[in-house]
């Protein structure tokens, strides 16, 4: 590089330095607030909304785990392909 062009460079340099700090501070007190706000809306409506839908969760979880017993039972008595004719 020649003289002219550092001579340039080093206060661009120097002020992009600045620049990109209070543009990185501000992004950051952006995201900040942001998440102070889904903090606020998070209120007890939506929590008790979320313990409902656990609930019915585990109500399904249940009922699944019923089933898949029943399935497993009845596939136990269904006879198996080329067992037809022969007694147990």
């Amino acid at each position: 590089m020649n003289a002219q062009v550092l001579g340039v460079m080093i206060p661009l340099l120097a002020l992009a330095i600045p620049v990109l700090a209070v543009t990185f501070w501000g992004l950051t007190k952006l995201a900040s607030v942001r998440a102070q706000q889904r903090a606020q809306l998070a209120d007890g409506d939506t929590l008790q909304r979320v313990e409902v839908l656990e609930e019915q969760v585990v109500v399904l979880q249940q009922q699944l785990s019923e089933t898949q017993e029943r399935l497993d039972f009845a596939e136990r008595l269904l006879p198996r392909p080329g067992e037809e004719g022969r007694s147990h």
